[in-house]
């Protein structure tokens, strides 16, 4: 089946959604200004921008320290320099987002630094521990390569510090800035006013304090490694959220770069960019589509994971939708141009992913107003630790680097890291694997949710309809009854008529028959004149019951045919003579009975929900493992359906085709839209799943859950950390440079942690 984008619904689908309530619904940003942020070094850096921005009247921002990015709301005539300025004033770099201009790699501007940052503190650190290693003039050599890694290697700590400080406040930085000069200058002072820069001394090395003469001692050591291990943790950071972020910068760049249109007859080979609406363009085996976009000439397979996350080519004909970035496998088409550039459905989604990325937890939220007072406290606590220390006796020396080791460990990096580093990977997998997730606010929906209300049409069956039964009276076989029954279907133009020519040529039963003479009955069915085997001609009557009741024909009484109906019933009937019924309806999808069990099993009661008769309801119900069902209900009734389940202290989430459900998905804690990439599900859903399989709403729910979990492990270790960490180092147990490894590696912690999600196994689809 190709990827369908209704767009003829959209209007009337996104009015609807619109004028539903909707508690705690996110916000819609498809109208702001996306900036890319420069300059950012901690999490800090993102809400000093953030609170910025925010201060501008009418101006509401979120500035993500993961992305470097931030996703502006303005009022009407403020333009992208206007905010740019504002965020140069705070202190940082700028500019509009642009998807051609590609962002520069910070691991590999960070990986220089660390790199010679390393080769020289390590014998630094070797020599300083060794006292055999201790040759004459070492502290000399040390202070030398010291000077280099703190003035040079750490020069961004520094200068972030400076830009800070310039606009009267304090980040991470500030913390890295005070604990390694103060390290890297007391050296400097017990070297050249005291004795410690004698040619011959050493001194012991310890991981724990000790109180020795403080103008004896240096600690080139404690400072240099401190830079090391920051820039370390820096440059891994830097190549986690690349990795994280792989899945979306894939997505963008899926498009063609060129596409070939044919204009007046003649082909013609243009910049993808250049593309318009109804143009015509082919595109030849192995080559992707350049736009959405309708068949209009040629039959082919067409890979259409790229949207899907389904690996198996969907064959198209004229009248196929296509999605741009899709890769023709075998005929040439000529494809319509429906929607192009920004407008394609690649694009939206990317968009959406990233908007999701950008978006912050409620969780996150405390842990951002933490970090604003938390920098202030900790040098507080740090000066506090110093003169406790020095005023009860433990040496200026225990003092000051029990001060420096409060200052290095605390630093909230791994905070500002904790959601959006874990939104990065979740929904990268996620977009994936065909599963849009529209930000934090609906991982923590998902993660509440006891409730699932499905749609029947289109989600737990496949909306298409075919035969379910083939039921010949006494008397007649079956070949016979649909050769007859097709022969006169043949002419119509009706769902239930083509399923049942459809199911007759399947068969082989198509060519038996001919027929002829057509004669509708409005509202009833049709009569023709049909030969069998090339016998002579019969009058033939196919159609509902009233239809056999205007022939003549008795039908209650023919065996064989039961009297409850589930589906709707084609009757067949042959010179007054009943021959049979032929049960058409929709079938179930293949997998919706392992999907309602797998959703069961994660705790959810599954409700149906479907405007469809009782009978059909109940039977599609029972065969999926539905116990509740409400039946019959109009697609404004399906809201306040939701809202009954809500009022009864259900957290509920709704799960339907985009279309004629958008005021439910809307009404419901959770919408989760199915629809292959409709607008209707973009426009009104909090999880939109592009491909057509009900596994991937499990797949949804426990993706959701996996990420808002490890956002969750992510807090409790990042505050975890630095409620344990700090005291420990106040208390004169951890050396500055044991402080600077914990701090880094904490970071590193949170990435590696959050990159786990990238291990996310789907629902297997083999049943």
């Amino acid at each position: 089946m190709a990827v369908s984008t209704h767009g003829k619904h959209f209007s009337e689908i996104r009015d609807i959604a619109m004028t539903t309530t909707k508690p705690d619904t996110h916000k819609t940003l498809d109208s702001g200004i996306s900036l890319d942020i420069d300059g950012m070094t901690c999490a800090s850096c993102a809400n000093r921008i953030q609170k910025k921005l925010n201060k501008v009247e009418g101006v509401v921002a979120e500035v993500n320290y993961a992305t470097e990015k931030a996703t502006v709301q303005a009022p009407r005539g403020m333009s992208a320099d206007d905010l740019i300025a504002v965020v140069q004033k705070a202190g940082y770099g700028a500019r509009r987002t642009a998807p051609e201009t590609p962002r520069v790699d910070r691991a590999d501007v960070i990986k220089p630094r660390m790199l010679l940052a390393f080769a020289l503190a390590t014998p630094v650190v070797a020599v300083s521990m060794v006292p055999a290693w201790q040759f004459a003039g070492w502290q000399w050599a040390a202070l030398v390569l010291t000077a280099v890694i703190v003035f040079w290697c750490g020069r961004s700590f520094h200068a972030a510090t400076w830009a800070n400080l310039r606009h009267g406040t304090t980040t991470m930085d500030t913390l890295v800035t005070m604990g390694t000069f103060a390290a890297f200058g007391w050296s400097v002072v017990a070297m050249v006013f005291g004795h410690a820069g004698q040619i011959g001394m050493t001194h012991e090395f310890s991981f724990a304090l000790g109180r020795s003469d403080p103008m004896g001692n240096v600690y080139f050591e404690a400072a240099a490694a401190i830079i090391a291990f920051l820039l370390l943790g820096r440059w891994i950071e830097a190549r986690s959220k690349k990795e994280a972020g792989a899945a979306v910068r894939a997505l963008m760049e899926v498009g063609a770069k060129e596409a070939v249109v044919l204009r007046d007859g003649v082909e013609e080979r243009i910049p993808a960019g250049e593309l318009s609406l109804n143009d015509l363009i082919v595109v030849r085996p192995g080559e992707k589509v350049a736009a959405d976009g309708e068949v209009v000439e040629g039959h082919s397979a067409v890979d259409a994971s790229v949207i899907t996350g389904e690996s198996l080519p969907v064959e198209v004909s004229p009248g196929s939708a296509l999605v741009g970035g899709s890769v023709n496998t075998t005929g040439r088409l000529v494809v319509r141009a429906t929607a192009v550039g920004s407008a394609t459905q690649v694009a939206q989604i990317a968009r959406l992913v990233e908007e999701a990325q950008t978006g912050k937890a409620n969780a996150q939220r405390i842990a951002d107003r933490v970090t604003t007072f938390f920098v202030p406290a900790v040098i507080g606590i740090a000066i506090l630790t110093f003169l406790l220390h020095w005023g009860f006796g433990s040496g200026i020396t225990f003092a000051l680097t029990a001060g420096i080791a409060v200052l290095i460990i605390a630093c909230p990096c791994a905070l500002g890291l904790a959601t959006p580093s874990a939104l990065l990977v979740g929904t990268g997998r996620g977009a994936q694997m065909g599963t849009i997730i529209r930000g934090p606010q609906s991982l923590e929906k998902a993660r509440g949710i006891t409730t699932i209300v499905l749609d029947k049409t289109g989600t737990l069956t496949t909306g298409n309809m075919s035969v379910l039964s083939v039921e010949p009276a006494d008397g007649f076989d079956e070949r016979e009854l649909l050769a007859v029954a097709a022969a006169v279907e043949s002419g119509s133009e009706h769902p239930i008529a083509h399923a049942v020519v459809t199911h007759a040529v399947e068969k082989g039963h198509r060519s038996a028959a001919s027929a002829s003479g057509f004669t509708g009955v409005p509202g009833k069915g049709v009569t023709a004149q049909v030969v069998l085997d090339g016998g002579e001609p019969h009058e033939v009557g196919v159609g509902s019951r009233v239809l056999m009741d205007d022939m003549g024909v008795g039908v209650e009484s023919t065996a064989g045919v039961a009297s409850d109906v589930i589906g709707s019933e084609v009757f067949v009937a042959r010179d007054g003579r009943f021959l049979g019924r032929v049960v058409v309806g929709d079938q179930l999808k293949p997998t919706a009975k392992r999907a309602i069990a797998r959703l069961k099993e994660l705790g959810l009661k599954p409700v149906l929900l479907t405007g469809d008769n009782l009978a059909a309801a109940k039977r599609v119900a029972a065969e999926v493992g539905i116990s509740e069902v409400r039946a019959g209900v109009l697609p404004q009734g399906k809201a306040e359906a939701i809202e009954e389940l809500r009022a009864g202290n259900h957290s509920v989430a709704m799960v339907g085709d985009g279309v004629n459900d958008a005021a439910a998905l809307a009404t419901a804690d959770l919408g989760i839209a199915m629809g292959a990439g409709t607008d209707a599900a973009i426009a009104a859903s909090d999880i939109t799943l592009m491909r057509d399989d009900l596994l991937s709403v499990v797949d949804a729910v426990r993706l959701s859950r996996a990420t808002d979990s490890t956002i969750k492990s992510n807090l409790v270790w990042a505050f975890g950390y630095n409620v344990l960490a700090i005291p420990i180092a106040a208390l004169g147990m951890l050396t500055p440079m044991i402080a600077g490894a914990a701090m880094a590696f904490s970071s590193v912690f949170v990435m590696l942690n959050s990159l786990r999600l990238k291990g996310f196994r789907e629902e297997k689809r083999d049943v």
